[in-house]
């Protein structure tokens, strides 16, 4: 099992938060902020926000992955990911990630 699959189905050893807290790389953060507030649409991403090492390790965790409704479910229901659940092709959870992040539904096939 890969650890680093986030619960969802994100890579989380790819993903910029990560690489920016590991590498304590403020650049990348701001980068990352900018990325994400305008993908999101969310004016509360900011550079002090990046920072994360993964929503199924140990650490500190991006905002939204320390609150997140999918890791809630999946953490409730005993799954190590969206992957174990019977209902992952029809789920509004998960749906969204799935449908931004085309790669997110393979890598829970490795998690």
């Amino acid at each position: 099992m890969k650890q680093l699959i986030a619960c969802c189905g994100i890579d989380c050893e790819s993903c910029d938060a990560r690489i920016a807290t590991l590498a304590n790389d403020n650049n990348l953060r701001e980068e990352t902020a900018k990325k994400w507030s305008a993908m999101y649409e969310s004016s509360d991403i900011t550079p002090e926000s990046i920072n994360c090492m993964g929503c199924r390790t140990e650490g500190v965790k991006f905002g939204h992955c320390n609150s997140c409704e999918i890791r809630k479910c999946v953490d409730t229901k005993g799954f190590n990911t969206c992957g174990d659940c019977a209902d992952l092709d029809t789920c509004q959870g998960v749906g969204f990630v799935l449908q931004h992040i085309p790669d997110a539904k393979g890598n829970l096939g490795r998690a």
